[in-house]
């Protein structure tokens, strides 16, 4: 089992009338790729700014290997924030060489490490270009080397994958699970449920400030029942579920071409449910099927991400 590494205790945070963070905790474990999530307004941003003490708290506390972080620790740490952090009329090397010295990195340790940065991220011939002169994607790209250039402990990342194309998206990943790997600590957020659910081990969601469901990526989806999906040929609005015991579960949903989604009572015996539906007509399919992330961040917030993000517009909440 992986040690804990990152800490996030008690974080209390106002601005004005707003609760930013209203006692927020939860747990990184070391060397894992571990997602943040939840709606804009939610806090995130907030926590990850907190950990560089970029902003303040009032209240709570963040430890690093058991101790409260410190400017010393957070040399140690590599930050890729949504919004741009680089220099846009400087060149691509000069910045990520510049700030590899401000982690006290010497000078012929930036420059090897720029050089195999700017290699494995795709950035072999813009190395002269001016961060203003780059994509998106490669201003992206960028911003991830300035994160890496002095071998980070600790890797946070607020929306990485924002922007980039299929391969852009692929090459952060590789990265990031090269870095968990090496025992780098890895916290980042997306509102790309789908991506987070492949290349996450775990993940933390949070809403109005406060955790509201973590733990394992495998965990969340199973859930506290487990769901059953079957589809019965020629039904397809799952009447034959009507006749249905309270004692075997209930339905959750049903599927356009047919298919129900049953969460079982605990208990229950699924061999009663399929002769339930085998006497409805031909079983066409049968088999037990976890939550998606994006329906459990749906259950737990109260809404998807589109919609959570749509309200936060609306009513202009600071992030």
């Amino acid at each position: 089992m992986a040690s804990v590494e990152l800490e996030i205790d008690g974080l209390r945070r106002r601005y004005g009338s707003v609760i930013a963070l209203d006692g927020l905790s939860f747990d990184v474990p070391s060397g894992q790729v571990f997602g943040f999530l939840g709606p804009n307004g939610a806090g995130k941003t907030t926590t990850m700014r907190a950990i560089f003490g970029v902003a303040s708290l009032d209240g709570g506390e963040i430890r690093w290997r058991g101790k409260p972080v410190d400017e010393q620790a957070r040399r140690h740490f590599g930050y890729m924030p949504e919004e741009r952090g680089l220099y846009p009329g400087m060149k691509l090397r000069e910045q990520i060489e510049y700030f590899a010295t401000l982690h006290d990195v010497n000078d012929q340790a930036a420059e090897k490490a720029a050089t195999h940065w700017i290699r494995r991220l795709g950035l072999a011939g813009r190395e002269d270009a001016k961060i203003d002169a780059l994509s998106h994607g490669n201003q992206q790209r960028a911003q991830l080397a300035v994160a890496l250039v002095h071998d980070p402990e600790l890797l946070v990342l607020d929306e990485p994958f924002a922007g980039l194309d299929p391969g852009g998206v692929d090459d952060m990943r590789q990265v990031l699970a090269e870095r968990a790997a090496a025992g780098v600590t890895v916290l980042f957020s997306s509102h790309q449920l789908d991506l987070v659910e492949d290349i996450c081990e775990a993940v933390a969601i949070i809403h109005h400030g406060r955790l509201v469901a973590s733990g394992p990526v495998e965990e969340l989806r199973r859930g506290d029942r487990l769901r059953l999906a079957v589809r019965v040929g020629g039904d397809a609005d799952g009447a034959w579920t009507r006749s249905l015991a309270a004692d075997l579960g209930e339905v959750e949903a049903v599927r356009p071409e047919g298919t129900v989604l049953i969460s079982l009572t605990t208990g229950a015996d699924s061999q009663r449910i399929l002769d339930l539906a085998r006497a409805a007509g031909p079983i066409e399919h049968f088999s037990f099927e976890d939550r998606r992330l994006s329906e459990v961040f749906r259950e737990v917030t109260g809404a998807s991400v589109g919609q959570a993000e749509a309200e936060h517009a609306a009513a202009g909440v600071s992030r």
